[in-house]
């Protein structure tokens, strides 16, 4: 049953999510995503850096370049933009609603157990990066309980949806618990879908012995 369990996780999100593609021009966003985007308050798409120089220099200045909407005058006015796209049932704006709880953010106390609480629902409406922040939380033990295994199966649940992030968590949970070949078989699959952290620690598996000359050139 264990070794159906792991085909079945090795065998499903090869490809990545669909949060991870820019709605503009429908390319993938290069990782870490945060990095080479822009998250807008106003319709919560995440557009990439391309995009939005593109959009700027189109003449549309600041505004949004997916919704067109001006960008907000104060912090409060952001706030206001997000609640409303949480009122839609927008799952990545319950996901940052649930940040600001969970970092006490906008003024608002850290409460861990009611970011859970908006993670889990944001999961259900289909966002893996709910799903990531919650096996962060409980492998992490920070504000919540630590459950291990908890953590695990929720990375487990988004890296079959193609959350490149928490496969390449899985496959360091499998590296540091001595499971090299889980471990490699991991990193592998997010190092294809251009998790360039996943790819340095496969280099360092590959320095120290622990990977092959074949399996790094498969991965890069």
């Amino acid at each position: 049953a264990a070794e159906l369990k792991y085909e079945k996780l090795y065998s499903q999100g090869h490809e990545r999510a669909e949060a991870d593609f820019c709605p503009i021009c429908l390319l993938a966003i290069p990782t870490p995503i945060e990095e080479y985007s822009t998250t807008r308050p106003c319709c919560m798409k995440t557009v990439c850096d391309g995009c939005c120089h593109a959009a700027t220099k189109g003449g549309f200045g600041v505004s949004c370049p997916f919704c067109r909407a001006p960008p907000p005058e104060s912090q409060g006015e952001a706030f206001g933009m997000i609640q409303k796209r949480v009122a839609a049932k927008d799952p990545e704006a319950i996901v940052e609603l649930g940040e600001m709880h969970n970092s006490g953010l906008c003024g608002m106390e850290k409460d861990v157990p009611r970011a859970i609480e908006l993670w889990t629902e944001a999961a259900e409406l289909g966002s893996t990066t709910a799903l990531f922040k919650m096996g962060s939380a409980y492998y992490s033990g920070e504000g919540v309980a630590r459950d291990e295994t908890k953590g695990i199966g929720h990375w487990e649940s988004a890296a079959m949806q193609g959350h490149a992030a928490s496969r390449a968590k899985l496959g360091c949970v499998e590296l540091q618990n001595g499971n090299c070949d889980r471990a490699v078989r991991h990193l592998m699959i997010s190092a294809k879908m251009g998790h360039k952290g996943s790819l340095d620690v496969f280099k360092g598996m590959f320095t120290d012995g622990l990977g092959t000359k074949a399996q790094y050139a498969e991965a890069l």
